[in-house]
């Protein structure tokens, strides 16, 4: 035989037991990965579906009750903020009332020191007058 007749056979022989070692290891691995039969399977999935809705179930029931204890805080907040605000309007009006009071007051007494001194200018004018005649 020739030398390249004997290359192509340990290269055949190579690939010849490459192909069956190949195949063991896909064989093996097939076996130890193989899913279970389809009852274990669908009851696997039933207890994992179970325990994902007990804990689904779980977290609705503390968001829930998250969101009435945060609902019942805002409600008590507003309530808080309602009463700040009218007890703010209270005091602002009354402010503004005693400032309308005190402005009509001095407006009063304005007017009746201007009506004083036109009456004491007319007397004082009408005293020139008759001094002049």
């Amino acid at each position: 035989m020739s030398n390249i007749d004997n290359q192509n056979m340990t290269s055949t022989s190579g690939f010849a037991k490459g192909l069956f070692i190949g195949g063991l290891i896909g064989a093996a691995a097939a076996l130890l990965f193989a899913p279970k039969p389809g009852r274990d399977l669908r009851s696997d999935l039933s207890d994992k579906i179970t325990v994902v809705s007990d804990k689904t179930k779980d977290v609705a029931s503390v968001v829930s009750s998250k969101a009435t204890d945060l609902a019942k805080t805002v409600s008590t907040k507003t309530a808080d903020v309602a009463k700040t605000v009218s007890e703010s309007k209270d005091n602002i009006v009354s402010s503004v009332t005693k400032a309308s009071a005190d402005v009509a007051n001095e407006a009063a007494k304005a007017d009746k020191e201007v009506m004083d001194a036109t009456a004491q200018a007319a007397k004082d004018t009408q005293k020139q007058l008759n001094a002049n005649s």
